[in-house]
């Protein structure tokens, strides 16, 4: 009796925890299915719009060259499959409903952007912009100071420094204050009658560089004024040092087998130590080119180039031209002479400077000038 009625309150205590049980809803299988297929859905959507996350560099490059060549796009696909997920997620009250509800109205709003454009979005571009230097430096020289240095040191040519300070010269006076350009070029002191075009012509400098550098299209030309022409060139007889052939006296020439010659000057420059002889041809032509503001044997880093019978042949070891084609400036070479080639005339006639030519209006130290015929012109070496 007692083991009938221990059974029977087991049995009585356990009946309540198994309706327990019973009684919990059962999820049926339909739900679930929605849920996972939503679920998936959206995750699906989702993964399409995400990107693996690049360096900075490497977006930064793709942006550079996309940007340009390619509009934004969005595809109607895109627009349509997020409408279709933010309902799904809505309908079936998935826990990102409101994420995949903002993606898809971000893909309407961006379609609808790109259909009122007309072509696409392109990304905004940024133009770098720099300050152009026009400021012109005034420098006191120092000891040890050349026109090489201050070429390297202010990055412009010797030639600019050269003719801004009118030297004739690399080396430097110490004390002395030089005008240093921020460009190559010239600076130009304008006049009364000055044009634009008219400057731009005479010295080689593109007329719209010229206007837009020194503001032109604001201020105008004012006479008496500095201004400075960007690339520019002198013509040789604005050169520093140039000497205007004078003629005092024509008559026959020899050496060069020329016809007139006249007096120019007296020779009274001297050549540097370790260049050349004083009172020599070779002496002459080496200043001649050094006020022309061309390379010469001596000058610049170049070694000198001994007597004038071997000048073409230290040229070429510079890696200068020489042929027998004339040119202003140029270097012209007999057997044992030189001279420098100031004009080429209309009829293909030389006219030349010399020193040491015994012809009329010339001799021992003095500089004269001669006429060479264009028939003759090509039996002579020119170092350019």
């Amino acid at each position: 009796m007692s083991v009938t009625q221990g059974s029977t309150a087991a049995n009585v205590q356990q009946t309540p925890t198994k309706r327990r049980h019973n009684s919990m809803p059962k999820i049926r299988l339909s739900t679930t299915v929605v849920y996972v297929s939503a679920f998936a859905l959206v995750i699906a959507i989702v993964a399409v719009g995400y990107h693996e996350p690049k360096s900075s560099s490497v977006v930064a490059n793709a942006a550079n060259i996309s940007s340009l060549s390619q509009p934004d796009q969005t595809s109607v696909d895109n627009v349509v499959a997020t409408s279709v997920a933010a309902s799904v997620a809505q309908v079936t009250n998935l826990p990102i409903a409101n994420n995949v509800a903002n993606l898809a109205v971000s893909a309407q709003l961006r379609s609808d952007f790109l259909q009122a454009d007309g072509v696409g979005a392109t990304k905004p571009q940024i133009i770098e912009s720099s300050v152009v230097n026009r400021t012109i430096v005034s420098y006191t020289i120092k000891e040890g100071d050349t026109v090489d240095t201050l070429s390297s040191q202010f990055g412009i040519s010797k030639q600019t420094i050269k003719w801004a300070n009118d030297l004739t010269y690399d080396t430097l006076p110490v004390g002395k204050i030089l005008r240093i350009l921020p460009v190559d070029g010239v600076l130009y002191t304008v006049k009364a009658d000055d044009t634009a075009d008219s400057i731009a012509s005479k010295y080689g400098v593109d007329k719209t560089r010229l206007v837009l550098y020194n503001d032109l299209d604001v201020s105008g030309l004012t006479p008496n004024t500095s201004i400075i022409l960007p690339s520019g060139a002198l013509p040789v007889n604005e050169q520093p040092g140039y000497v205007a052939p004078v003629v005092i006296y024509a008559g026959a020439g020899t050496g060069f087998d020329g016809g007139h010659t006249w007096y120019i000057s007296t020779w009274g420059n001297l050549c540097p130590s370790g260049t050349y002889a004083n009172f020599n041809c070779t002496c002459y032509a080496y200043n001649r080119r050094v006020q022309l503001g061309l390379p010469v044997g001596g000058d610049g880093g170049l070694p000198q180039w001994g007597d004038a019978g071997s000048w073409a042949q230290g040229a070429r070891n510079a890696m200068l031209a020489v042929d027998s084609s004339p040119s202003v400036g140029a270097i012209m070479q007999s057997w044992g002479h030189v001279a420098i080639v100031e004009s080429i005339l209309p009829n293909g006639d030389l006219s030349i400077s010399e020193m040491n030519a015994f012809v009329p209006g010339g001799g021992r130290g003095i500089v004269s000038g001669r006429i060479v015929p264009a028939g003759n012109v090509g039996q002579y070496l020119y170092i350019h």
